[in-house]
Order: structure tokens, then sequence, then C-alpha cells
């Protein structure tokens, strides 16, 4: 289990780089991973059941103490991101297959990574923690709340459908999570460590799913999707922050509100967009996993070298 906790670290230090290395990969020889696609739900099932083994009651405890940090930030996460994606599809004129696309993981609600990313970032761990877990139990009604109002002008959205969907393969897992870690807690902590590493194999293989899938439209699109991208994310991280400081909300809260809303749940966008729409709709999603862990690692090593306390 140490071997595998190590291999987990050491791919994590790394995963901007693999992601980028397997997307490559994917793009030049898609055959190879193509068969990948039809269990892209399954994988992100994996990965949410993984998040439901580590969450516990108290988690969810500095939502009934401190609940307005956690209440501004889910909302900045569920507003900004989406209004940012609308925007830039506007201003970019993009087709409407990869402005859903773009919409989409902004309605998705915070990464998984991201709670890692504010520790390090010496940010308010229990909030970013509550933000995660919050706007992830909200998503069965967020998330096809927003597409329908920012995105049915382009295609047909089943907002009960990707309400089940998102039930399915969020809800559940991490019900099934949790209740595994209060019944038999003493396996649970045992596992716990292998935990990064399955969650980080999962997302490489739906990455490498989305790309495969993908190879032509990316090939013509690829620039311009990842500046699109790119400034939604970085978007998300300024004004993530900038809300934060609106409401005088310290340093180390500023910073994990910033990293939240800037970090989005990539795997369950990819999953819906394969679901319910185009294969090229999954793009954004795949492109996505990639920026953000490279913009999460950039925010992190700048804020690690400054003290909260000023």
């Amino acid at each position: 289990m140490h071997a595998v906790e190590r291999a987990g670290q050491l791919i994590s230090k790394y995963f901007a780089l693999i992601v980028i290395l397997v997307s490559v990969i994917a793009f030049v020889s898609p055959g190879g991973f193509t068969w990948i696609q039809p269990h892209i739900t399954f994988l992100l099932g994996i990965i949410m059941f993984g998040m439901g083994l580590t969450m516990k009651a108290s988690d969810f405890a500095i939502v009934a103490k401190k609940p307005i940090p956690v209440l501004i930030g889910v909302v900045a996460q569920f507003v900004l991101m989406p209004c940012i994606a609308f925007g830039l599809t506007q201003l970019f004129n993009l087709p409407y297959e990869l402005a859903v696309g773009i919409i989409l993981v902004g309605a998705c609600p915070g990464g998984t990574a991201s709670n890692v990313m504010v520790f390090l970032a010496k940010g308010d761990l229990p909030l970013s923690v509550a933000m995660t877990s919050i706007s992830t139990l909200l998503a069965p009604i967020m998330t096809p709340t927003i597409m329908f109002v920012l995105a049915s002008q382009w295609v047909n959205v089943d907002t009960g459908a990707m309400f089940m969907s998102i039930v399915k393969v969020i809800l559940i897992p991490i019900a099934l999570g949790i209740l595994l870690r209060r019944f038999l807690p003493a396996v649970v902590d045992k596992s716990v460590p292998a935990l990064p590493l399955v969650s980080i194999l999962a997302i490489l293989a739906i990455v490498t799913a989305v790309v495969s899938a993908n190879k032509d439209n990316l090939a013509t699109t690829a620039f311009l999707l990842f500046l699109v991208v790119l400034l939604h994310n970085t978007f998300g991280l300024l004004l993530g922050y900038v809300t934060a400081w609106v409401f005088k909300l310290d340093e180390s809260k500023k910073r994990a509100v910033s990293i939240e809303v800037g970090m989005q749940n990539s795997g369950l966008g990819a999953s819906l967009a394969s679901d319910y729409f185009e294969p090229i709709t999954a793009l954004p999603s795949a492109i996505f996993s990639v920026v953000h862990n490279i913009t999460g690692p950039i925010m992190v090593s700048i804020w690690s070298k400054r003290p909260t306390n000023k």
C-alpha cells in the first residue's frame, strides 16, 4: 500500500505533464483508447465513490457554524463559471457544439483535486472541502438548470434525464462511499491511501477516451479551444478571489474560494457530454482537465510562499 501511495504522490506531482503526454498518445493512436468511451460514466462513478470514502460528517460542520463563506463560494461557483463560459462563447463566436461544451463544464461543481490545491496554497481547507461537498450535492439541480437557461438555444436539454444521470453518477457513489466508511472504517482507512492513484488513473482514462474520439475535431479547433478554456479557468480563479475580497473574507478564504471556483469537475462534464450531446461537446471538459492542473499548481507555487495574515 505504501508503494501505491508513493506512486499516487509521484503521478500527482507531474499530473499536468502526464495528462498532456497521454493526450498526445491518444491523439496519435486513437484506436487504442476509443474502447474507453462507453465506460466514462463508470469511471466517474469510481472517482465519486472515492470522494465519498473520504467524506465525514465533520466536513459539513463548517456549514452550520460558519455558513456565509460557504454560501458565498457556492453561489460564486454556480454563477461566475457559467456566466464566464457563456460570455466567452459569444466573444469567440464558437460553433454551438463547443459552446455547449464550454457552458457544460462551467455548470459543473467544484473539482475533486481542488482541496489538495487549497491545502498546498495555505488556503482555508475546511471551507474548500465544504464548498466541494455542497456544490457536488447541489449539482443534480444546478447543472441541468444552468444548461437549460444558457444552452437550450442550441440543443435540447433534458433536465429530468440529466438530473437522474447526475444522481446516479454523483450522489449514489458518494452515498455508498459514506456508508462504507461509516460501517467499515478499518477497511476504508486501509484503502484511502490508494484513492488518489485510482482517481488519477480514472481521469487519465476519461481524457484519453474523449481525445481519441475527437481526433479530427481536435486537429481543427485545438488552439482556439485551449485559449477559451484557459481564459475560462483563469477568469474563474481571478473573479473567485475578487468575490471573496468584495465580501471581506480573510486571505486564506480568498484563496480557497478562488481555487474552488476556478477548478471544475471536468469528469462530470465529459460524462454528461458523452451521454447527452455530440462527442465534440466533451472536448472542453477534457482540455479543462489539462488546464486546471497547470494553473492550479502555478497558484500554489505563488501562494505557498506568501503568508495569509497580510
